[in-house]
């Protein structure tokens, strides 16, 4: 089984596929009440040991950090706490599984999927109406105003980051 993970410090969404790309989990974290950094790895390693101890996952992906700034985006110390909580838990994926996780750009987990951002479009967004659209095992729910509610476009991107990883492989055999 695989494992893909959307590491965040306020959602990380996770997703377990079988071999065959069939969904066995997929669900978030919600890290937002957590009170400090410290509290928010640990509810993560909380949610791993669990899954660690309820399947046998062979590989784990981690969509990438961000490394560079763009205008608009993420500031220098919203992308250092990023790395920081990816690092953290790619550490207690490799402490609870054993297994070195790989890394995936969502840019080329995107591309992998078959998944085209239109210019201007948000690429979460994007993503999470293709995941909606084309896996009929994605259970999705919405605000009294039509919107997604929270964590599920951290799960979509968990499960893209997931199946990209899948499809990677079945190219490198």
């Amino acid at each position: 089984m695989i494992l893909g993970l959307d590491i965040s410090t306020s959602i990380t969404g996770y997703t377990i596929l079988d071999n065959d790309g069939n969904i066995i989990v997929c669900n978030h974290i919600d890290l937002r009440k957590e009170k400090n950094f410290f509290l928010k790895c640990s509810a993560v390693e909380g949610r791993l040991a669990a899954i660690r101890n309820e399947y046998f996952i062979e590989r784990i992906y981690i969509e990438q950090s961000l490394q560079s700034f763009r205008s608009g985006f993420s500031s220098a110390q919203t992308l250092s706490l990023l790395s920081k909580i990816n690092g953290i838990v790619s550490w207690i994926c490799y402490n609870l599984f054993g297994i070195e996780p790989e890394y995936i750009a969502a840019t080329s987990a995107r591309k992998l999927c078959g998944i085209k951002v239109p210019k201007g479009q948000k690429a979460k967004d994007v993503a999470l109406q293709f995941v909606v659209d084309n896996v009929p095992s994605f259970a999705i729910e919405y605000t009294r105003h039509g919107n997604p509610k929270a964590g599920y476009a951290d799960r979509s991107d968990s499960y893209v980051i997931a199946k990209a990883g899948l499809i990677r492989e079945s190219k490198e055999t």
